[in-house]
């Protein structure tokens, strides 16, 4: 695998080359300063440049920055961004293991990609257009806290999709179960760690994408918690990652409560007794 330093010099060889590329900026976790390093991060490059159709025209020039796996280009896909037409959008996997996603944008638009990310390193400036740039922060990612009318919006769904995971096991309709759990219950489920995360550090943390930097913030007992609702291959599964979720669910949100000054929301008692219910039925149909 090429190192950092390879990859670095090799984007900024061929933007120097390149007449027409004016403005090289880096954004994404090599930008961020409180991200952990590893060799699978990607190198979120975009390119600010001049006659932006002439690189739509050919594409051959992508080879130079090595021998690929396989590239996808979303803007050119089946169901682009609106306003994509104005940027191209390269995702390049390469055989030893690095990923480049470059974006492409006429350099007219630079105020506009100054502007969309504090996150942000400027690697080349030819015409010295950018100035000077504040140290590169994560903040913008941070958890955000709730106001009241968030939290009960949350608490809501999570418990009023419960019973929809419910049914759909005592019809034998796993697939509709797990979507559901999977798609809303723990979306929701998420939603609250992250606000109780922020509580715990004062919402001056960033738990990345996708929650992927969550664990550390969970004791063993809620990581294991959290990691049953994603066991969702069997009825008898799904059945423990819904109970999973709710106890969960319900120790984050009592803590959120207490710590925001909000209520906790009357949902739970009712709806968790109803789901036990269904689960009663549904354990006389199987047995």
């Amino acid at each position: 695998m090429r190192t950092e330093k390879a990859m670095y010099d090799l984007i900024l060889d061929y933007a120097r080359r390149d007449p027409r590329v004016r403005v090289v900026g880096l954004v994404g976790s090599r930008a961020n300063p409180n991200a952990p390093r590893d060799n699978f991060q990607d190198y979120d490059i975009t390119f600010l440049v001049r006659d932006l159709d002439s690189f739509r025209s050919s594409e051959t020039w992508l080879d130079y920055f090595g021998p690929r796996v396989i590239t996808q280009k979303p803007n050119a896909m089946r169901h682009p961004e609106p306003g994509s037409e104005n940027e191209l959008v390269y995702l390049m996997l390469f055989e030893d293991g690095n990923r480049i996603d470059l974006s492409i944008s006429p350099v007219e638009t630079l105020p506009g990609y100054l502007a969309s990310d504090r996150m942000m390193v400027i690697l080349l400036d030819k015409d010295g257009l950018v100035g000077d740039l504040p140290v590169p922060t994560d903040r913008d990612y941070w958890i955000q806290p709730p106001d009241a009318k968030a939290y009960d919006d949350c608490s809501n769904e999570f418990w009023w999709v419960n019973p929809y995971v419910a049914k759909g096991l005592a019809r034998d309709e796993i697939l509709y179960a797990a979507w559901h759990l999977e798609r809303c219950v723990r979306v929701e489920l998420l939603t609250m760690l992250g606000w109780k995360v922020g509580c715990e550090v004062g919402f001056k943390r960033s738990l990345g994408k996708q929650y992927k930097y969550l664990k550390p913030y969970l004791s063993p007992e809620e990581w294991s918690l959290l990691m049953r609702t994603y066991r969702l291959d069997t009825a008898g599964n799904v059945w423990q990652a819904l109970f999973a979720a709710q106890a969960l669910f319900r120790l984050s949100a009592k803590r959120v409560a207490e710590a925001l000054g909000f209520d906790y929301p009357p949902y739970d008692g009712k709806v968790s007794a109803y789901v036990q219910i269904i689960y009663a039925q549904y354990r006389l149909g199987v047995d």
